[in-house]
């Protein structure tokens, strides 16, 4: 293994330092923020290494890649989920304009961030049209997390960003207190409309109801350690967007890729009730009238 360096030093990209960490002493870090943290070096020396893992906010990848990024063949795993709501660019069209297909791969599956931390086990899914890729990234992951290939790379991208949304819906379905029956059926006809969407874009079915699509939406969905189920909490609540954000002082990427998911389904004419109404809700729709609007609705 050559020397990696992970950019971006929050909650996902400290996670993963941590765990390379397990393999090799030859493991970077670096972010915007100085950080006490052994290994901590400067962005300029981070992008000498090989290989990069960046785990940068979707929403600030275009300016970071333009102002940053110095491509010397690196070959580079993206940690980030979502979609650049300004543009509705999913990350393979942006990183793409810096990096060569074969030298980019991109994070999917369940992973919680404090999990990875404490070495509980899980399974990920390293998503590249290259198998070279995959054969040289693997063997950085420490045993507890078992790796899979998939090529669906856009496939990935749809899932990874679409159950952020859908947590936020599942953690608004919690915070009425509308019952287990109403979050399961919800969670599941979600899983259905990201795969509606998915399918607009000539993804995999198989990636959808694997780890990347079922597996971390399940996750994501269900625990009060989601930033984004968190957030759907708040809005049942009646609270304001910006006030549900500060208090959470993370990014919660979901709020974000619904109004990306909005924009893209109006323009496309892609049915995505679901999405839809967290979009509303965001934007300050009242979520029993959303209920009301989705029980009315095919």
């Amino acid at each position: 293994m050559g020397k990696l360096a992970v950019i971006g030093a929050g909650k996902w990209g400290k996670a993963l330092f941590d765990a390379f960490s397990t393999k090799s002493d030859d493991i970077l870090i670096t972010s915007r923020t100085p950080r006490d943290i052994k290994g901590f070096v400067t962005l300029q020396e981070a992008l000498k290494c090989e290989y990069l893992v960046i785990s940068i906010s979707t929403q600030e990848i275009a300016s970071w890649l333009a102002e940053n990024f110095v491509n010397n063949g690196q070959k580079v795993l993206v940690a980030s989920k979502g979609i650049e709501a300004s543009s509705g660019r999913f990350l393979n069209e942006i990183y793409g304009k810096y990096i060569d297909q074969e030298n980019i791969g991109f994070i999917s599956g369940p992973s919680f961030a404090s999990e990875v931390s404490l070495g509980l086990p899980t399974a990920l899914v390293i998503n590249s049209s290259s198998t070279e890729f995959y054969e040289e990234f693997a063997p950085f992951f420490p045993n507890f997390i078992k790796t899979y290939y998939s090529d669906d790379v856009i496939g990935s991208e749809i899932a990874g960003a679409y159950k952020n949304v859908l947590a936020i819906a599942s953690g608004i379905c919690d915070g009425l207190k509308l019952g287990n029956n109403a979050r399961a059926s919800l969670i599941s006809r979600g899983l259905v409309e990201m795969h509606r969407f998915g399918e607009y874009f000539c993804a995999k079915s198989e990636t959808f109801f694997g780890l990347s699509g079922a597996g971390d939406l399940f996750l994501s969905a269900s625990s009060t350690m989601s930033r984004n189920y968190r957030v759907g909490l708040g809005l049942a609540e009646g609270k304001n967007i910006e006030v549900i954000v500060q208090e959470l002082g993370e990014v919660a990427e979901g709020v974000k890729t619904a109004e990306a998911i909005y924009k893209i389904s109006s323009e496309k004419n892609i049915y995505t009730p679901i999405a839809n109404e967290v979009k509303f809700i965001i934007d300050g729709k009242n979520p029993k009238q959303s209920l009301k609007d989705l029980l009315s609705k095919g």
